[in-house]
């Protein structure tokens, strides 16, 4: 072979190589999934409609029309064709609490009694499969919400004795819907020595009759002299079937997320022994929705570990941890809420501060110091306006502290002074959609009408002010359902003719930003998370309606037809 003919040879190959080159960087990246034919809400403020997305790994690759995103369709693409339905950023569960979510999926559910008689007969026929001297726990019952009133009764609570009856052998824990009292049977009680003598602790309240006996109701802190001894009693079985339920629990937590489309949950409050479990799951890549978790420990704890537990968008971001959980007060339902005046229906009592405000202070300066977020928990008025002042105090002993994004979990009831301040403070407002609807038949009863109208659940105040709110359920305080909690955060309805001050609601476009974009502004990853945009994280859900443009009586039957994390398709209704 001449070297002429070589020469060519070598140069009809370089001009394919620079031509197939060439071609390669102008053909678009082919993508792992691709969703076409929408009406797809990105809650991107410069591109807030789009028809089509295209998913490489685990992120957003483009969005646009569909034929623009059919540019990105290879041969091993998977295509969802959404004919017309509505998909939007996975919903952002930002309070909610993981382990108890789990359990209330093992518990006997209280939530639908609607008598002391139905919670009788729902413990008694579960009795039957227990042996004696072993532990029932129930969560969900709520006084207001029995009808008829039970008799006899001390302030609405029923009195244990039907429930000891049916439970003789068997120590009993029925734990109030929010989690601020709990129900416990003679034999309960029996075990812990509570009598008509032992008084209330610091922060909590035994409930008592006119005789000065125990009806069998504890609220805040007082829990803590029931559950400390069934906690004795779980301590009990072996490390690794402690380790075993904890984590049964977490995969059916994932499991209800999974299929109400919430993508990323902010679990409101956990020891570091959970903390260190999460962690190893974590770490072998067993964590399907992305987590956001709040220390709860101690005091002499948190001094002691803080500094070790800083874990920020750890392995494809599916753990975080950088927030510390704390309580000033209780709930309403359970008269643990601190206000400010006297509840309406019990002229004696303003709630319960349950944790020390000199201690709240102590953790608040060992969280800025580490560069921690602060969660309390507030619902009453008088909680909130102590939060809030001791926020401003801290902020202004440490005024190089910048972007802190602190919250107040709740924030129920609020003096009208006190709106204006959480915007002013830069506080987060993580608000609870469905707590409206689902408190009001008791609201005005403990505050009165006045007090309820100008500071219950005042989203479109805060709102107006400037506050960001992130919205959530409490679960398993309430369901893990984003869509009631939508419906109820937009319509404020409690029945077919009956609305809480409804004055106060949301926009649906305002109501879906407090379930995506501000709960990831809410716990720093909006960089990340709660816009579909190109490249952040594909966290995605489809519904069977459009959120924002369906008739108001058609938001209830709302489906989740796809919950897609990670860019994985997790879920795909039958």
């Amino acid at each position: 072979m001449n070297i002429k003919l070589v020469f060519i040879m070598l140069f009809l190959f370089l001009l394919q190589i620079i031509f197939t080159n060439c071609k390669d960087d102008d053909m678009p990246e082919q993508a792992d999934i691709v969703i076409i034919n929408g009406k797809i809400l990105t809650m991107d403020s410069t591109n807030m409609f789009v028809e089509a997305l295209a998913i490489k790994d685990n992120k957003i690759l483009s969005v646009g029309t569909t034929n623009e995103i059919k540019e990105f369709i290879g041969n091993s693409t998977q295509i969802i064709n959404l004919n017309g339905k509505f998909a939007m950023p996975g919903f952002i569960e930002s309070h909610a609490h993981l382990i108890g979510l789990g359990e209330s999926l093992i518990y006997a559910d209280l939530k639908k009694a609607k008598s002391w008689d139905d919670v009788i007969n729902i413990i008694s026929d579960l009795n039957k499969n227990f042996k004696p001297g072993e532990w029932i726990v129930g969560r969900g019952w709520h006084q207001e919400k029995f009808n008829p009133v039970p008799t006899p009764n001390v302030n609405g609570y029923p009195i244990h004795n039907s429930l000891s009856k049916v439970t003789p052998n068997n120590p009993v824990i029925l734990y109030h819907a929010s989690g601020h009292a709990i129900f416990a049977n003679a034999k309960a009680m029996e075990i812990a020595g509570i009598d008509k003598n032992t008084k209330n602790p610091e922060g909590g309240t035994i409930v008592k009759d006119e005789n000065g006996n125990p009806i069998g109701v504890f609220e805040e802190n007082a829990e803590k002299l029931i559950t400390k001894f069934y906690e004795d009693y779980l301590n009990k079985r072996s490390q690794e079937q402690i380790r075993s339920d904890y984590i049964k629990k977490i995969q059916l937590a994932f499991d209800e997320c999974i299929k109400n489309g919430i993508t990323s949950f902010h679990d409101a409050g956990e020891p570091f022994e959970i903390i260190d479990l999460l962690k190893q799951l974590n770490d072998s890549s067993k964590i399907s929705v992305r987590l956001y978790v709040m220390i709860n420990d101690s005091k002499n704890n948190l001094k002691e570990k803080l500094k070790d537990y800083k874990f920020i968008n750890t392995k494809d971001n599916f753990l975080t941890v950088r927030a510390i959980k704390l309580y000033i007060d209780g709930a309403l339902g359970s008269r643990g809420a601190w206000l400010i005046e006297p509840y309406n229906d019990l002229k004696s009592h303003y709630g319960s501060n349950v944790t020390p405000i000199n201690d709240l202070e102590e953790i608040c300066d060992l969280a800025i110091k580490n560069d921690f977020q602060i969660c309390i928990h507030a619902i009453g008025d008088r909680g909130n306006y102590e939060v809030l002042n001791l926020y401003e105090k801290i902020f202004n002993k440490y005024p190089d502290k910048k972007d802190l994004r602190w919250r107040i979990e709740h924030a129920q009831h609020l003096q009208e002074k006190d709106i204006k301040r959480f915007s002013q403070l830069g506080i987060i407002a993580a608000m609870q959609g469905i707590h409206c609807t689902s408190d009001a038949p008791f609201v005005i009863e403990r505050l009165g009408e006045k007090r309820a109208e100008e500071g219950a659940y005042v989203w479109r105040k805060l709102i107006d002010n400037g506050t960001i709110i992130c919205n959530g359920t409490d679960a398993p305080v309430e369901n893990m359902n984003p869509i009631k909690n939508f419906y109820a955060s937009v319509t404020r309805k409690i029945s077919d003719d009956n609305y809480f001050f409804p004055e106060q609601k949301m926009t649906r476009l305002e109501a879906l930003k407090s379930y995506t974009i501000n709960g990831a502004i809410a716990s720093f990853q909006e960089n990340l998370l709660g816009s579909l945009s190109k490249g952040k994280f594909a966290d995605i859900v489809v519904l069977s309606n459009d959120l924002l443009n369906c008739p108001e009586d058609e938001i209830l039957s709302t489906k989740v037809l796809y919950t897609i994390i990670n860019g994985k398709i997790l879920y795909r209704a039958n």
